[in-house]
């Protein structure tokens, strides 16, 4: 209980600094904007959806994918927050004070999630007055859709945690932001989030199908009703929710350790 009350602490306060640097908010919600836009009426038609090159298949197909990159993408600002403070010698001072070891990079993570929760809906709304719809190929309901959008969070949790360990160990926020940035692009986009990855090389097909990132859009596409599930016999791509869990449940519990180790090491 402790660990939880210092946790929420802490989360306040990082949520109390977001909103005095809103444009730090307002910068995070256009850039996912942009990639729904861009991506929708640039490679929209040109994408080829199982028989299909229709731009309102693409469009349906494309949305989990989009929601999927912009919950990965706050691990860049959740390590540049965690950096910024060890270089600004604020973690110095919170160790100094009656708190839980872990309960700095909670707070962070969890306000980190709070922003990405108002994003993703944010991108949502955009993704619906642009031509999503939910249900364009298999029946679904609000209680799915949901679901759906509680594994986008989860996953973007579970990330921010590798964002905080890539935090503690750099040595600038400039350093951190690139680092959080310069892995996310093969994960994303070496997966079934932008195209059907049956068209890729066999060898690419088998990263793709087994990528964390993979198993959580196409959860989401099973659950939002979206057209693109991957037709393959791999276990994540025949199981994905279960899959997506699985995969976040172990980021958290394996990264969460490495990143209170690092912050006991690096205070020390």
């Amino acid at each position: 209980m402790s660990m939880m009350a210092d946790s929420l602490v802490m989360a306040r306060r990082n949520l109390i600094r977001m909103s005095r640097i809103p444009e730090m908010v307002l910068f995070g919600l256009i850039q996912p904007v942009m990639f729904v836009v861009l991506f929708t009426y640039v490679f929209g038609g040109s994408m080829k959806i199982g028989d299909s090159t229709s731009p309102e298949v693409y469009k349906n197909f494309l949305m989990a994918g989009i929601f999927a990159q912009t919950v990965t993408f706050a691990t860049a600002g959740a390590g540049a927050g965690i950096a910024d403070d060890m270089h600004k010698g604020l973690i110095d001072r919170f160790r100094s004070l009656p708190m839980a070891r872990g309960a700095v990079l909670t707070g962070r993570t969890v306000a980190d999630l709070v922003q990405t929760a108002l994003t993703l809906l944010v991108l949502a709304i955009v993704a619906l007055l642009v031509g999503w719809r939910p249900g364009s190929v298999e029946p679904t309901n609000f209680g799915k859709i949901l679901g759906g959008f509680g594994l986008l969070l989860l996953l973007g949790y579970a990330f921010t945690w590798i964002g905080a360990l890539i935090g503690l160990s750099v040595r600038t926020p400039e350093a951190a932001t690139s680092g959080g940035l310069i892995w996310l692009f093969p994960v994303t986009f070496i997966s079934n989030a932008f195209v059907d990855s049956s068209q890729m090389t066999p060898w690419l097909r088998h990263i793709a199908e087994w990528n964390p990132f993979s198993a959580t859009v196409q959860a989401c596409r099973q659950l939002f009703g979206d057209p693109g599930l991957s037709q393959s016999d791999a276990w994540p791509m025949q199981h994905p929710v279960w899959a997506s869990l699985i995969y976040s449940i172990l980021i958290i519990a394996v990264f969460r350790t490495l990143s209170v180790r690092k912050y006991r090491r690096a205070d020390s």
